[in-house]
């Protein structure tokens, strides 16, 4: 299902569906609450929509992902949003990276780029546009020198769990760690990377951030 109230990113978002021949559009709409009503009736395996619609233009992108969460946690969800700032990724990742993507609306000029991240959310996984990493990373980076390049091997194994989305727990489960441990390792690496913020989800997103962007989560 797509949602935007422009009408001509909803025509373009539809002809890069059509295109596709693993994808099927189901319903197109102008407000939040329309697709929420549809989704109710028949929810789809994914959702693109725009972060700021009627009735508030504010950031009806970012709660219906979150009432989504709640309500069909298997539905995946796309947000586009000409805004690269990484608070909205933050909101919009609070509840869990799982079938999360957040990308800019330029991406619709790359078809290819938004077929992907629509297979990705409905398969349960997460995307964060390039450039919004970018910018997090430069705000975060201080001197010549990454501060991931401070963590020690073990704290680098529980970043990069953490950067999967999983609780301490499953971290634990992992890494054959107590949770404890685990917890001790996650506030190293939050003083570390400077994210003094009391804001434990916050933190932990960015973290999640800055890993991914190193270009390790594949080591």
């Amino acid at each position: 299902m797509i949602a935007d109230d422009t009408y001509l990113i909803r025509e373009a978002l539809t002809q890069i569906v059509a295109e596709s021949a693993r994808i099927r559009m189901v319903g197109s709409f102008g407000d939040r609450d329309a697709l929420l009503a549809a989704i109710d009736q028949s929810p789809p395996d994914a959702v693109i929509t725009d972060i700021r619609m009627p009735p508030t233009q504010t950031d009806e992108g970012i709660e219906i992902a979150r009432t989504l969460r709640a309500r069909h946690p298997g539905v995946g969800v796309v947000v586009l949003s000409q805004y690269a700032d990484p608070a909205y990724v933050t909101a919009l990742l609070e509840s869990g990276s799982a079938g999360r993507a957040y990308l800019l609306k330029e991406r619709v000029s790359t078809p290819a780029e938004i077929v992907s991240a629509i297979e990705v959310v409905a398969a349960g996984g997460s995307v964060v546009d390039p450039k919004v990493v970018e910018v997090l990373v430069r705000a975060r980076t201080i001197g010549p020198s990454a501060p991931l390049a401070n963590l020690t091997p073990r704290e680098h194994d529980v970043l990069a769990q953490l950067a999967q989305g999983k609780s301490n727990a499953a971290i634990a489960d992992a890494l054959f760690l107590t949770r404890r441990a685990v917890e001790k390792h996650i506030n190293a690496i939050f003083a570390k990377l400077e994210l003094p913020s009391p804001d434990d989800v916050s933190r932990r997103v960015t973290a999640a951030l800055m890993f991914l962007s190193s270009g390790q989560a594949g080591d």
